[in-house]
């Protein structure tokens, strides 16, 4: 017995990226009709690359300066990018509304502040008895803001005290994962009748030594000049670390319509699981997903965006599952989102349903990132486009985000 599911529409977006600010400005740059160049910062962490955030003015979001002296970098992004979304969804100055709106965020561990770090292990280093030393700096330097920036759920705190979203709340820490958990849990429940509308979404802030230290401690980290993500396939590949604030705000068919809001797309389907990574392990857990999805995904030509973060062997295997799509009567038409954004962790997967959701409402797909060809064009107007993210240690999803007026299909 099939159960009736609501639709779940994308009503609002919000993003910030290495390649600016806004849909309009996003979109221009990937659809030049040239293979575009990302802005790639290749000094302050040499030999490590990153795709760094571009300046924003973090008071037209956050407005009052004791709010902006609380938060660093991380949360300044979030915060701000959460901003955007509220007003592209028109629910910003509507209390009410933002009083009904639940919240769902992909959060890392915090920030920190280095240069507090960098003193308090100076005083200690090559002391005798460094505890009471360390008990004093930290009593001295530690501000209570800057000891619970450390915690995973500040953000959504700040954007419940900043733009007044004080219905349910939610955090999921986990890298990619947690980006992939925040958008499935936001559109079950929406489906099955759990809630009306969510803000989800979350960040990442490259520009941050300590974690390009933690990263490289698992060798996961590309050097020197990146390329196009595909590029690595013959090698031991590494990730490009990349800034990115990505929010949604998703909302079932009726919420949306009651209020006479526009869709720029609707997700049909999240799946995702996980697996130890041992060799062919994490392709056996895509075909697996796969077939959750499959009788819903069109066959012929579609645009698939790949969120692969280039570490081995995930890339080659992830790419080899998606270019096996033609074994199922479909034609992929792959983007690497990581070559233009990098690895966005907590903000990838939102990051992917954002583009596709564009794409979708310009009635066009983005021009091949790639000029290897490994990334066909797409010339026709994307009614379907499937999303394929992995995780660089743990995780796999596929999500498919259609046009709002596409007729469903399979057993929904």
């Amino acid at each position: 017995m099939s159960i009736e599911k609501t639709e779940v529409w994308v009503t609002g977006i919000g993003l910030v990226s290495s390649l600016g600010e806004g849909l309009d400005t996003h979109w221009e740059q990937m659809t030049t009709g040239k293979v575009p160049v990302p802005p790639v910062d290749m000094e302050d962490q040499a030999p490590y690359p990153v795709h760094t955030i571009v300046d924003i003015d973090v008071g037209a979001q956050i407005p009052k300066r004791s709010d902006q002296r609380q938060m660093g970098p991380w949360q300044h992004l979030g915060v701000y990018t959460a901003g955007l979304a509220l007003d592209d969804a028109g629910i910003s100055h509507n209390p009410e509304l933002l009083a009904a709106t639940n919240m769902i965020i992909a959060a890392g561990g915090g920030e920190r502040d280095l240069d507090v770090d960098t003193t308090i292990m100076e005083k200690i280093h090559g002391a005798d008895n460094p505890g009471p030393l360390l008990n004093e700096a930290l009593n001295s330097e530690l501000r209570p803001t800057l000891f619970l920036a450390q915690l995973s759920n500040l953000m959504a705190g700040n954007i419940s005290i900043v733009h007044g979203v004080t219905d349910s709340s939610r955090t999921f820490m986990g890298e990619e994962a947690a980006g992939v958990s925040a958008v499935e849990t936001a559109v079950a429940q929406i489906q099955h009748g759990q809630g009306e509308i969510f803000l989800v979404g979350g960040a990442y802030i490259a520009e941050r030594a300590d974690m390009s230290m933690l990263m490289e401690f698992g060798h996961t980290l590309w050097q020197g000049e990146p390329g196009s993500v595909w590029s690595r396939e013959d090698t031991d590949g590494g990730m490009v670390m990349g800034s990115a604030g990505a929010f949604l705000i998703l909302e079932s068919r009726q919420h949306a319509e009651a209020r006479g809001a526009k869709p720029y797309a609707r997700i049909n389907k999240v799946v995702s699981d996980r697996c130890n990574r041992q060799a062919g392990a994490a392709r056996q857990v895509a075909d697996s997903l796969f077939e959750q999805v499959s009788d819903q995904v069109p066959k012929g030509p579609l645009p698939v965006l790949s969120g692969c973060c280039g570490v081995q062997p995930q890339l080659n295997e992830e790419h080899d599952f998606l270019k096996g799509l033609s074994d199922h009567g479909i034609d992929p038409a792959i983007r690497g989102v990581s070559t233009l954004f990098g690895n966005t962790l907590e903000a990838q997967l939102p990051l992917s349903v954002i583009l596709a959701s564009l794409a979708i409402s310009k009635g066009s797909f983005f021009d091949p990132f790639d000029e290897s060809g490994a990334e066909k064009v797409f010339s026709g107007q994307p009614e379907s486009v499937l999303i394929s993210n992995w995780g660089h240690w743990r995780g796999e999803s596929l999500a498919l985000v259609e046009k709002p007026d596409a007729p469903l299909r399979g057993d929904e």
